[in-house]
């Protein structure tokens, strides 16, 4: 008996559903545009004049379109698998998840975070720091640097303040925690904290030591572009000194040295500005050094020739000795030593004749008194 082959179903073709779905959609859109004329024809109807009743004309009402029926989608086959028991899913809240706060809080937690990123941007500017020394030219130039640094990092008043406490340390700090007891630092302004600072480090007395600095300060073995750097330094902390520029132009020219001073003042156009006194001083130095160093070469040259001259003399008088006890056979050779060092010896008359005998004067009377 022969048993029938098992035939496998065969899975009928797949059909196009996007095409199946663009005709449901243009049937759809046919059906809308329909349903709005006929809204607009009776909306038309309603709105005109009612002059006499008369029975609306019939109108052609559209066939009905039949619905039509969705495809439903096929299924694609799966091979039969026996269902496995899939874990339930549970959502779990994390532990590091953010609760929501307060504004309040918020505001106190972005406090400290500003704080930080400042204190970073400050650090990275390499700020210099006062120790309090009492030195107006010192604090005047931290006070300018700071001023510089802050400026450039575009601050508040406040936030300037809380950085250049910040760099104040050891003497300066102390000073800087009596402030804080006596006043609150928190609303300070830059110009609060610029005044607190030079009443402490611009007191009157080291002041005035500083006005009589300035007006006996002088040039000394310094250059021109040390003396001026000095110079603006004590004039910038005595404004009452200097209350115009030819004031200042006076003690420029008095703080210079002589001989610079009176190549800068020479001519029928004295300097007149600040400007023009340094740029002629400078000029004056120039020359004035290259002519120092024009007769410090004339003179080594001279000295080495003088040397020169010395040494060839020496070594050719040293060469003539032995060619002149070559040619006089009977001169005399070098003295030696231990010979004719007696006073009595009067036979070499060359060897004593720069050491002449002691006479005695009372043996000479005698010898006289002797012999008639």
């Amino acid at each position: 008996m022969v048993r029938p082959r098992r035939t496998m179903p065969v899975n009928p073709p797949a059909q196009d559903l996007t095409a199946i779905l663009a005709n449901i959609q243009r049937q759809l859109q046919e059906q809308q545009q329909e349903m709005t004329l006929i809204r607009e024809q009776l909306a038309q109807q309603n709105q005109g004049p009612r002059v006499q009743e008369v029975p609306p004309p019939a109108q052609s009402v559209p066939p009905a379109v039949p619905p039509v029926q969705p495809i439903p989608p096929v299924a694609p086959q799966v091979p039969n698998i026996s269902p496995v028991a899939q874990p339930e899913v549970r959502q779990e809240i994390p532990r590091n998840a953010e609760v929501p706060v307060a504004p309040a809080e918020v505001q106190m937690q972005q406090q400290p975070v500003r704080e930080d990123l400042l204190y970073e941007r400050f650090r990275r500017m390499k700020a210099p720091e006062f120790e309090g020394p009492i030195d107006p030219i010192a604090a005047d130039n931290w006070l300018i640097d700071m001023q510089v640094i802050l400026d450039f990092m575009r601050l508040t008043e406040q936030e300037k303040v809380l950085c250049a406490s910040f760099a104040l340390k050891k003497d300066a700090r102390h000073w800087w925690i009596t402030v804080q007891m006596r006043r609150n630092v928190l609303t300070m302004s830059w110009q609060d904290f610029v005044d607190e600072f030079r009443a402490m480090y611009y007191n009157k007395e080291v002041l005035a030591a500083q006005q009589d600095e300035l007006t006996s300060f002088t040039q000394g073995s310094m250059t021109v572009m040390e003396a001026v750097k000095k110079f603006e330094q004590l004039a910038r902390l005595c404004p009452n000194l200097i209350t115009s520029e030819t004031e200042k132009v006076r003690l420029m020219m008095k703080m210079f040295r002589t001989d610079i001073a009176r190549q800068v003042s020479a001519g029928n156009s004295p300097p007149v500005t600040v400007s023009d006194c340094i740029e002629r001083a400078l000029r004056s130095e120039y020359w004035t050094n290259r002519d120092k160093e024009a007769r410090a070469q004339f003179y080594k040259s001279k000295k080495e020739e003088k040397a020169l001259a010395k040494t060839n003399q020496s070594r050719q008088s040293t060469e003539a000795k032995p060619q002149a006890q070559a040619s006089n056979p009977n001169a005399q050779g070098p003295r030696q030593p231990g010979k004719n060092k007696g006073k009595g010896n009067f036979n070499n008359q060359g060897q004593q004749r720069n050491f002449p005998q002691k006479r005695n004067n009372q043996g000479n009377e005698r010898n006289k008194n002797s012999y008639p």
